[in-house]
């Protein structure tokens, strides 16, 4: 891709898996926008054109009418022609007899099966949808994937080659505020030796030099970093290939403002690798805000 804003439009017949579809974006940071009329994308560019922070889009085009159809040929005519914009269009499709299957699990009524007649629905959306998946540059057939399989081939299709599309959140936290209610695995390192009770490193921060070179000068300390960081990129490949889009790895001690910080900076940078990791450090000043409260 160029420099230009990538737009995707996801569309297709109802019950194919748009929904799964705009997911799967999310976890590849697209800024996402589910069903917005087609006469109001062309003055959304150039909000987004003018912001200049926002990249990646991807649009959930539902068809419902060939009223609606016409729109979203006339949109896709206008941002053709618009030179900051590159536009692939995907095109989600499933037999007849599984969109049939997967509307009577969901007790959903089908957007133009006026009469009840889910059957007759699919019948008319096909017919209005047949020229845009003609046009469509990716179609993916559903009918055999299971969601999982899908945001595999959206994946395949649509990450970026700097992309792995799989993130991991690093958050040190103080358990004497608590343990992060989302994390998916959690360490205790309060057996380390605690700078809190070594007054010129009291009030620092496990960012700083003098208390990470205190935490990491202990062979517990190095022992525990390379056993651990030997088991994190065991299991990481695990949760890659279940197809999960990120993993929270959180690292606590008393207060979360010394040993978890330092360690997770450590892990977080010999992590960065091979993966897109984002630190959070979220109990690091709560000491100094108490301390000025008080």
């Amino acid at each position: 891709m160029s420099d230009n804003l990538d737009l995707v439009i996801i569309t297709g017949m109802s019950g194919a898996g748009k929904t799964v579809a705009i997911q799967s974006f999310e976890d590849l940071g697209y800024f996402c926008i589910d069903n917005m009329p087609p006469n109001l994308i062309p003055k959304f560019w150039e909000l987004i054109k003018e912001s200049g922070k926002i990249t990646k889009i991807a649009l959930v085009v539902d068809l419902r009418s060939r009223a609606f159809f016409e729109e979203i040929q006339a949109m896709l005519v206008e941002v053709e022609n618009t030179s900051f914009i590159d536009t692939r269009v995907l095109f989600l499709d499933a037999a007849d007899s599984e969109l049939v299957s997967r509307y009577k699990e969901t007790r959903r009524t089908h957007p133009l099966a006026m009469d009840g007649l889910i059957t007759e629905g699919i019948r008319k959306e096909r017919a209005i949808l047949e020229e845009l998946k003609a046009e469509a540059s990716f179609v993916i057939d559903t009918t055999d994937l299971s969601p999982r399989q899908l945001r595999e081939q959206i994946n395949e299709e649509f990450r970026s080659s700097n992309d792995t599309g799989f993130r991991i959140e690093m958050v040190s936290f103080g358990f004497k505020y608590g343990l992060p209610i989302d994390a998916d695995i959690v360490m205790d390192v309060r057996f380390l030796p605690n700078p809190h009770y070594i007054a010129e490193l009291r009030p620092l921060s496990g960012l700083e030099k003098p208390v990470y070179d205190y935490v990491m000068g202990f062979s517990a300390t190095e022992t525990f970093y390379q056993q651990f960081l030997t088991l994190l990129q065991t299991i990481l490949p695990g949760y890659v290939e279940e197809g999960k889009s990120n993993v929270l790895i959180a690292i606590g001690c008393t207060g979360g403002q010394h040993r978890s910080v330092a360690l997770i900076q450590r892990l977080g940078q010999a992590l960065a690798q091979d993966y897109k990791v984002n630190i959070t450090h979220r109990d690091k000043d709560k000491r100094k805000e108490t301390v000025n409260r008080s």
